[in-house]
């Protein structure tokens, strides 16, 4: 077989420095509310993670710390924002307060994700109109 056109990933950055891409998860009241437990968040994120299309293989190249209520994730390869907010919300679900809580990027930093509770008294207030 002749060579792979179009395959994504391999070396795209020879030489040079790698940029690490260092992405926040905040989530401050969930924790504050006992809704949800930051260090099985931390765990799933740790089992979950793929590198190389394996999982709970991270080795140097991502590395997840805790600081009181947020995680962040740094990353020495290529990491996609939106695989991280995808894994919260699948975090989310299955410990059932997805119904509660949403992922948002916050507006000031582009590279941080917060939860958040829905507005659930605007929306009680719209259904007596």
């Amino acid at each position: 077989m002749g060579p792979q056109v179009g395959k994504k990933g391999g070396n795209a950055a020879k030489g040079g420095k790698k940029k690490a891409n260092t992405f926040v998860i905040d989530c401050g009241k969930p924790v504050e509310d006992k809704i949800m437990d930051i260090a099985s968040f931390e765990k799933f994120l740790q089992d979950r993670i793929k590198v190389g299309g394996k999982t709970g293989v991270l080795g140097d190249v991502v590395t997840i710390a805790r600081e009181k209520n947020k995680i962040s994730v740094t990353s020495e390869t290529a990491f996609s924002k939106r695989y991280l907010k995808y894994l919260t919300k699948k975090y989310l679900k299955k410990h059932n307060v997805r119904d509660w809580l949403r992922v948002i990027a916050s507006n000031k930093d582009r590279n941080v994700y917060e939860l958040r509770y829905f507005n659930i008294a605007e929306n009680e207030a719209e259904d007596e109109d």
